[in-house]
């Protein structure tokens, strides 16, 4: 649960640095500084999300609550969520790396850059990573919005289980 919680602040967190970096100038201070912290809280969202991954293939996920329908796409939007966080992992690594430049990590250690030098890949990438993005932040509203339907309307334990109360 606690994995669950410290991805989605970074995610939310993510999503809300990077449409305020897109928009700053060359001369603002934030203008080199907002990349920099942004690729390195990416990087530790990617390990949070190799933590989880190892976590889900060695605990079982908690018995769904719900119609068996709601069973079943929640467990595909879990999925849906792992693979568009993949996406949006290697496409910001793909959008620094082009050019051969390595991914600095809060200045403690660099990725290098294994991909690089592919026609515009910067561009490309940047395209994807924006699609992924709003994509994933689309499912996230209805994640949360379903959380609040099985609360309100159906009142079951689904979103006092997600915060850590018990059924």
């Amino acid at each position: 649960m606690l994995l669950h919680w410290f991805m989605a602040v970074g995610i939310l967190g993510l999503f809300g640095l990077g449409l305020y970096m897109v928009e700053l100038d060359y001369y603002h201070q934030w203008y080199q500084a907002a990349p920099n912290l942004h690729r390195s809280i990416g990087v530790v969202i990617a390990l949070l999300l190799l933590v989880r991954l190892v976590w889900r293939l060695v605990n079982p996920m908690p018995t769904g609550l719900g119609k068996r329908w709601e069973v079943i796409i929640a467990h595909w939007v879990h999925r849906l969520f792992y693979g568009l966080i993949i996406g949006i992992i290697v496409s910001g690594y793909l959008i620094t790396t082009a050019d051969g430049q390595s991914v600095s990590v809060f200045g403690l250690f660099e990725l290098p850059a294994l991909l690089d030098g592919f026609e515009n890949q910067e561009d490309i990438a940047g395209e994807v990573h924006e699609w992924l993005t709003n994509t994933l932040m689309v499912l996230v509203a209805l994640h949360a919005l379903a959380a609040l339907k099985h609360h309100f309307v159906d009142q079951d334990a689904t979103l006092r289980r997600m915060i850590g109360r018990k059924g």
